[in-house]
């Protein structure tokens, strides 16, 4: 076999000059594309000199950076001085003549004139170092600023001004006004009024950081692959979980009512509700330590068997009964202590002091029964629907595990043709709800027969021994679901909640909430993602089931950074809540947007003033706070 030849060790001059060529050449062409790149960037972003050096945009320019370097925080209290002077414009054959006056007063001079002809204005007896503006005043009574004026040492000032083109016989006005201050300086209403709407963005953040936490926990478990992917099985077990989600969705339904109507015979008499509190409680805690108690030697009896179920049932519904007669109790203290207050203020306005805590905590005592009478039957279906999909997934487990391979390919395609019906009937429920088809052939049939297709198919392409990575599939679902939350923004989620719960706080904590949540979930997965698997591995090798695996083995390897993460993000809604308030989301970019509307760029200043405190302080205290909880 021939050798083939060593290379060179040296490249030979005509190799260096091609490769010289052809670097030169590429650096050519990519200074070329840069160029055109940045071209096509200059004129699709407009940029012109001429509007920076115009002096009218200049002088608006100076303006508002001046404007914001004065932020309007502290003032004094003020007292104005208005004086009149008579002219006349065009002059009337007897000019007006000054009748000698006692205090602050001006005279016109000459005290008639031509339109647009200057005249002389002096005034007298004023206050020292007082300012104030310079107006004409025609028969209309529209006032048309002349200038301003500032007092001097002696009680006088003198300002040349020119008169307005309103033409009229009748008498028109000269009128100064002076403000002076006096007293010592004290919070202006802008002040105030910022560091209200200050307080409220923090806690803002903060609802909406503890509600986006209390959400991502356990949804960030969903989204974690090494904890997903070892969760597998069989088209039975999966289909049967998927039909029951329906059934179970209705059982959780149907819970809520009749845990509402046990709760409603008490409801109305805060006693009656604090006893039928306590015996639902002492009926669930004998249930759950009888369920819970340990097992006997001899074998259970039938009976046993079938009563425990129904033992669980019958906890759970007396459960959701002691939840709603509790946000009944909360809902009647509430009032109790609105009404309470109410007299207290109409005894004596004096103890508004008094009055005002016992309001505070009537309104959220309140709140939490009303958040509470209104989450429970969403939580109650939620969970039902859960349950009765596990329960029907175990069902699954369990026939796959006892049947001959006959029977289980017909349940699998029986229970596959089901759940593909299943599926795309509720994604034409959903498209049905979206856009309003009303046609049942569309939203109902077709999905039906195609999902029973598509069921079939799979069913057909499966068989007994086959593993689906149902974790993997919640896995891809939980973090699609969360990158496109995240990928809108809380300005934008704003908008949307302002339409439903209307301008204000309680929208901008709502749309910060919802990014939270996707936000965290993502941070906390990622990071169960990176733990270590030796603990893990420990605790399954004791025969621990998946919560006691979580519990005991992932959790405390969690606990750390999770805590780092939150603090960071609080510091984030924060910084997120002062601006969200320019569609309406309350806080302080609300009022911030009020004064730049306005033009008002001191009050403005105040407001970007008090941003600034505000993102400084959360950056040192969540850094702080990190340093010792983490």
């Amino acid at each position: 076999m021939k050798e083939s030849p060593e290379p060179s060790l040296t490249e030979s001059p005509e190799a260096k000059v091609r490769k010289s060529k052809r670097r030169t050449w590429l650096v050519v062409m990519s200074v070329t594309i840069a160029v055109l790149i940045y071209a096509y960037a200059f004129d699709s972003t407009d940029v012109t000199l001429e509007t920076i050096e115009d002096e009218n945009r200049q002088s608006q320019l100076f303006r508002v950076i001046r404007a914001l370097a004065h932020p309007e925080i502290f003032e004094r209290d003020t007292s104005d001085v208005a004086v009149e002077a008579e002219v006349y414009v065009p002059c009337q054959a007897t000019p007006a003549t000054p009748a000698e006056q006692s205090g602050p007063y001006i005279v016109v001079t000459p005290s008639c004139g031509e339109p647009d002809e200057e005249v002389v204005v002096t005034g007298f007896g004023f206050v020292a170092e007082s300012t104030g503006p310079l107006a004409f005043i025609p028969p209309s009574g529209v006032s048309l600023g002349l200038g301003s004026f500032t007092v001097a040492d002696d009680g006088t000032f003198t300002l040349t001004a020119e008169l307005k083109d309103r033409p009229d016989d009748q008498v028109q006005l000269i009128r100064a006004t002076a403000r002076a201050e006096f007293g010592s300086l004290h919070l202006t209403q802008t002040a105030k009024d910022t560091i209200d709407k200050a307080l409220e963005t923090v806690f803002m953040a903060l609802l909406a950081t503890t509600l986006g936490t209390i959400l991502a926990i356990p949804l960030s478990f969903a989204a974690s692959r090494n904890l997903m992917r070892p969760i597998k099985s069989p088209m039975v077990s999966v289909a049967l979980g998927v039909i029951s989600l329906p059934v179970g969705l209705y059982a959780g339904i149907l819970a809520a009512r009749l845990g509402r109507r046990v709760a409603g015979a008490v409801d109305g008499n805060p006693v009656l509700d604090v006893i039928g509190l306590l015996v639902l409680a002492a009926v669930v805690w004998a249930v759950v330590r009888y369920l819970f108690a340990p097992e006997r030697t001899e074998a259970p009896r039938p009976v046993d068997r079938w009563a425990r179920p129904v033992l669980w049932v019958a906890a759970v519904l007396v459960a959701i009964a002691a939840l709603f007669v509790a946000a009944d109790l909360f809902l009647e203290i509430g009032t109790r202590l609105q009404e309470s207050d109410t007299l207290f203020r109409e005894a004596d306005s004096a103890k508004d002091i008094t009055a005002g805590p016992l309001n505070f905590m009537a309104l959220f005592v309140f709140l939490i029964g009303d958040m509470a009478r209104i989450s429970i039957p969403v939580l109650t279906a939620i969970v039902g629907a859960i349950a009765v999909a596990q329960a029907g997934s175990w069902l699954g487990r369990q026939i796959v595990a006892r049947v001959p391979d006959r029977i289980d390919q017909m349940l699998r395609y029986v229970t596959a043709a089901g759940a593909g019906a299943v599926i795309l009937v509720g994604i034409g429920f959903i498209l049905d709800w979206l856009y309003q088809f009303d046609d049942s052939t569309k939203t109902f049939w077709i999905p039906a027969v195609v999902g029973l297709a598509l069921g079939l198919v799979a069913a057909w392409r499966t068989r007994r021994s086959d593993q689906l990575a149902t974790g993997l599939t919640l896995y891809y679902i939980s973090r699609t679901l969360f990158n496109g939350l995240r990928s809108i923004e809380p300005l934008v989620m704003a908008i949307i909640f302002v339409v439903w719960v209307g301008i204000g706080p309680f929208a901008g904590a709502l749309a910060l909430a919802l990014h939270t949540t996707a936000a965290l979930a993502k941070l906390y997965s990622e990071q169960v993602e990176s733990i270590s698997s030796n603990p893990i591995e420990a605790v399954q090798a004791t025969g621990a089931n998946r919560l006691q695996v979580i519990m005991y083995a992932v959790v405390p390897q969690i606990v750390p950074p999770y805590l780092s993460f939150t603090l960071y993000r609080w510091d984030i809604n924060v910084r997120m809540s002062t601006i969200i308030g320019f569609v309406g989301g309350g806080g302080l970019g609300l009022l911030l947007k009020q004064n730049v509307d306005l033009l008002n760029y001191r009050a403005a200043a105040a407001q970007m003033l008090a941003i600034a405190i505000i993102v400084a302080s959360m950056d040192y205290l969540s850094a702080r706070l990190r340093e010792r909880l983490v």
